[in-house]
């Protein structure tokens, strides 16, 4: 792992744990203020905790035992009651608990000696937005898309697509659906995948974009290079959206196509979406790739087939 990525994932889970012990201190000042009672049963298990430490420290070679549990069970009936009264004035039970965006390890980006789903997950988000900025497509938004370049049935066709799209990126989850943009280029298959990708990345969740070919060539330069590195294909791997921009622009080769292959097959297997844009109609991935892709994508995909004349045309034209 790329070490300076390492340390701004560290710090990222630094700045959420701190933010919720100062956002729990604010909650607890709160409380005290406006209800006296919670105030002095929290002394009072705090001072239970001082007298449990002590018992501990004092009683070696004494069956102390009993007198824990005693202890335990009264500051556990401190709680009950502290709970019982938050909620008689309208707050949530827990709402003095520390609230930490990962409780599986508070925060900190491990759990013993292994780092925790929400490190690794950190770590991805950050690694996907460092190779973000060598792609050479740039986001853009559903506000820009317009429909007054499409007609007749095709405005419908791609009305339908632009309210899916919005649809999908508003309510995106790290499972939801894949989709399969075709049909012939300039009719904003790429536009309305990156308009997709920057509500995702709004979100906060990890999003690779950019097109196949330069993907499949950073995965082939690692894959036979000396060290033979996999930080590429395990980062289109595991992010939580992968955009494949013009899929079949790419050479034929049979690295490629077992790398594409691959590629979806284990995305799908894992539950993540992938976002592929293709000029290749449904025949025409049939006869470019293998069946199993085309298999994958027909079982899987929502397919989107974009209608219309070239956009950039119309545009060009009309000046």
């Amino acid at each position: 792992m790329d070490s300076e990525i390492f340390d701004k994932a560290q710090s990222v889970l630094t700045l959420r744990r701190k933010k919720a012990e100062t956002e729990n201190e604010e909650r607890i000042r709160e409380i005290n203020e406006k209800i006296p009672q919670i105030r002095e049963i929290n002394d009072v298990i705090f001072n239970t905790g001082k007298e449990l430490i002590a018992i501990i420290t004092n009683g070696r070679g004494q069956d102390i035992s009993e007198k824990i549990e005693q202890l335990k069970k009264y500051n556990l009936d401190a709680q009950a009651m502290s709970r019982k009264i938050l909620t008689e004035y309208g707050y949530p039970e827990d709402y003095l608990d520390m609230h930490y965006t990962c409780p599986k390890c508070c925060d900190r980006g491990y759990i013993g000696s292994q780092f925790c789903d929400c490190f690794k997950a950190v770590c991805g988000k950050l690694a996907a937005d460092q190779l973000n900025k060598s792609s050479q497509l740039s986001l853009s938004n559903f506000e820009s898309f317009s429909l007054s370049y499409y007609s007749g049935e095709n405005y419908n066709a791609m009305k339908n697509i632009l309210e899916y799209t919005m649809q999908y990126a508003s309510t995106f989850t790290p499972q939801s659906r894949s989709i399969l943009m075709f049909g012939q280029t300039g009719l904003g298959k790429t536009h309305l995948s990156l308009a997709i990708a920057n509500k995702v990345l709004e979100k906060g969740y990890g999003v690779i974009y950019d097109s196949a070919i330069n993907i499949l060539r950073s995965i082939e330069k690692e894959h036979f290079s000396y060290e033979h590195s996999s930080d590429m294909i395990d980062l289109v791997m595991d992010t939580d959206l992968l955009i494949l921009d013009d899929l079949g622009t790419e050479y034929e080769t049979p690295f490629y196509n077992a790398t594409i292959y691959n590629i979806i097959n284990t995305r799908l297997n894992r539950g993540k979406p992938s976002i592929i844009s293709t000029n290749l109609d449904l025949s025409g991935i049939s006869r470019r790739y293998d069946k199993r892709v085309m298999s994958r994508i027909v079982s899987s995909y929502s397919c989107l087939e974009f209608r219309g004349e070239d956009v950039r045309l119309q545009k060009r034209n009309m000046t």
